[in-house]
């Protein structure tokens, strides 16, 4: 089975997580999230990837060439092609039999070889995985029958106009005619163009409502609720071997440790993901739904809950956090706060006793001493 993976894309609603990383390469449980994807599809019995690359495309391809026993290809994108236009620049890899188109940015826990199977089963040219969502407004519904034949279409209805809460999860299985459907070189969209001239053409499209778990990363929330439900299925393993790590810690599991981690007198109520040679001091509280990155210290009478911490972070003592994201090389100094939604880009400096209260701060920027930070910082005080 052959999967398209869509990588194109600049994610700017994600800033500053992605000013210098792609989407795709944004940590997931101290992994790049299209490796978590990659690995899932080489699990379902996928054989062969083909990945349209675009922003930051090399960081892409050196994270994926450690990923073993699936054969990956690359196609690049001078400029931007939308969803359809990436895939047709792939033709020369996707014509020779049914393949699945799936994005960079998801994160699911579905079986997509059953989609795979119903399509081949099937004579539409293509099949759309569905999924029940209860708020449709960022989402594109579908109008389906019982027989899986899909009649219309609606990219993101107005209260009002919700004739289904069946959302287009942006995963198809297609045949390779549906490549001379899409013109070349063109911005064109599956959902925006080209099964709405199927539809007008008469040509049949079929759903498929799959069972599981599925998001995109498109914005810091829903990465947020991507970690939470990821950590949600480590209450499904087997209890972490933690107790080598610490001595003295109060731990409760689900807990996951990584090689070389030095734990102080503090406790630490799972699920939690701690990665490798973090050192965490004493009286440090963190709490369900956090992970932390590799070579963090976290000092003495820390609080994290609920946050999201990338690697080579330092936190000094007293300060807290909660629903944050961190990213790689931060510094926060003694007695801060950040409030829910705060993200912190990469080498951002925070002094002592600052609030940020759930807004965002580009890379680079140094935070000056005693700041309550009300309002996103996209560049540098003078």
């Amino acid at each position: 089975m052959k999967a398209c993976i869509m990588c194109g894309g600049e994610g700017t609603r994600l800033r500053p997580m992605t000013l210098e990383r792609p989407k795709p390469l944004i940590p997931l449980l101290n992994k790049p999230s299209v490796t978590h994807l990659i690995e899932h599809l080489r699990g379902e019995g996928f054989t062969d990837i083909v990945m349209t690359l675009g922003y930051l495309s090399d960081m892409i391809e050196s994270e994926v060439s450690r990923i073993k026993d699936i054969n990956i290809r690359s196609v690049y994108e001078e400029t931007a092609l939308g969803t359809a236009g990436g895939v047709k620049n792939a033709r020369a890899y996707l014509e020779d039999g049914s393949f699945m188109v799936v994005g960079g940015d998801h994160v699911l826990d579905m079986q997509l070889s059953e989609i795979y199977r119903f399509h081949e089963h099937n004579d539409a040219m293509v099949t759309i995985g569905l999924i029940c969502i209860d708020d449709t407004a960022e989402y594109g519904i579908c109008d389906m029958d019982s027989e899986n034949v899909i009649h219309r279409f609606l990219e993101k209805p107005n209260p009002g106009e919700v004739f289904s809460n069946l959302v287009n999860t942006g995963i198809y299985v297609c045949d390779p005619e549906i490549l001379d459907w899409i013109p070349d070189g063109e911005m064109y969209d599956f959902a925006k163009n080209v099964f709405p001239a199927l539809l007008d053409a008469g040509k049949q499209i079929d759903g498929y409502l799959v069972q599981g778990r599925w998001t995109d990363i498109g914005n810091h929330e829903m990465y947020r609720a991507a970690c939470k439900w990821k950590l949600d299925r480590m209450f499904e393993m087997p209890a972490s071997k933690y107790r080598d790590a610490s001595a003295s810690a109060r731990i409760k599991d689900p807990v996951a440790i990584g090689g070389g981690v030095d734990i102080g007198s503090s406790m630490i109520v799972g699920p939690v993901m701690i990665g490798e040679d973090t050192v965490i001091g004493d009286h440090v509280l963190i709490g369900p739904y956090t992970t932390i990155g590799s070579g963090c210290v976290i000092g003495d009478g820390v609080h994290i809950l609920t946050s999201y911490i990338f690697d080579n972070v330092h936190i000094e003592k007293g300060s807290a956090m909660f629903s944050s994201i961190v990213d790689n090389d931060v510094y926060i100094h003694r007695n801060c706060t950040l409030e829910t939604g705060t993200v912190l880009g990469q080498r951002v400096v925070v002094r002592n006793d600052v609030i940020i209260s759930g807004v965002r701060i580009w890379h680079g920027i140094t935070v000056p001493e005693g700041t309550h930070v009300m309002a996103n910082m996209t560049d540098a005080i003078a």
